[in-house]
């Protein structure tokens, strides 16, 4: 079946969703919620430890070591997510929701509180809209979401050439400007994406909450990503 017939299923079992639908899109933004929770309080307890934060800062093995604990377990759930029981998937993304704590607690020493946390509530805000619009939309965005994983790639390219090579503070800022134009758009991607895929479902059964728990875990991701590009821009340093 093509796309488009899909979508147009989609559009016609909009009018009769179970009941299933809208618990699972409840849960979604729930597990979402919590596991940014648990990242800013790890962020902001491991910020204040300065024996764990030297140890991350000095020690490059512990800190490449959990940047690749981080991406194994998102491709590992996102992977495995059928093989796996609800309950392992949401401790794997518990256990990733620390992981991730842990690498930002360096915002802390590079930016103010104050514009930390008014970052945040403009990145909530953004990502608030751009959801709600993908889950509104009649439009199809499968197309813009091929587009914008494309430019994700050539922005993670070009940010790495930038580190390494050119060591541009105006490419930097530039990349952040298209960083935050990426994930605002794939925000609504992705909301419209999940919203397809729970659709579907007609029950609270273990396989719907395990797709909505991946969902959970595609929102965290655009909203972390969004988060700091937008730190990137209006963030005010301690310098």
């Amino acid at each position: 079946m093509d796309e488009k017939r899909l979508y147009d299923l989609i559009q016609e079992k909009e009018g009769y969703a179970s009941l299933a639908f809208p618990a699972l899109m409840r849960k979604i933004y729930v597990w979402m919620t919590l596991a940014l929770v648990i990242t800013g309080f790890t962020a902001y307890g491991v910020a204040n430890s300065p024996g764990i934060m030297t140890a991350i800062l000095t020690n490059k093995i512990l800190f490449f070591g959990l940047i690749i604990g981080e991406l194994a377990l998102v491709w590992g759930v996102s992977a495995a997510i059928n093989r796996l029981s609800l309950t392992t998937a949401t401790m794997l993304f518990i256990l990733y929701s620390v992981l991730n704590g842990a690498t930002l607690s360096i915002i802390f020493l590079a930016y103010t509180m104050s514009s930390i946390t008014s970052v945040f509530f403009i990145t909530a805000g953004t990502f608030a809209v751009m959801a709600f619009i993908g889950y509104v939309t009649k439009t199809d965005l499968t197309s813009l979401g091929k587009i914008l994983f494309m430019a994700l790639i050539g922005i993670i390219i070009a940010t790495i050439v930038n580190v390494f090579f050119v060591k541009s503070g105006t490419m930097n800022l530039i990349i952040s400007y298209i960083g935050v134009l990426i994930f605002v758009g794939l925000t609504a991607y992705d909301s419209q994406k999940i919203k397809k895929m729970l659709i579907m479902a007609d029950s609270m059964d273990e396989s719907a909450q395990k797709m909505a728990l991946l969902g959970s875990l595609t929102l965290y991701l655009d909203f972390i990503n969004l988060f700091l590009y937008m730190l990137r821009i209006f963030g005010s340093s301690r310098d």
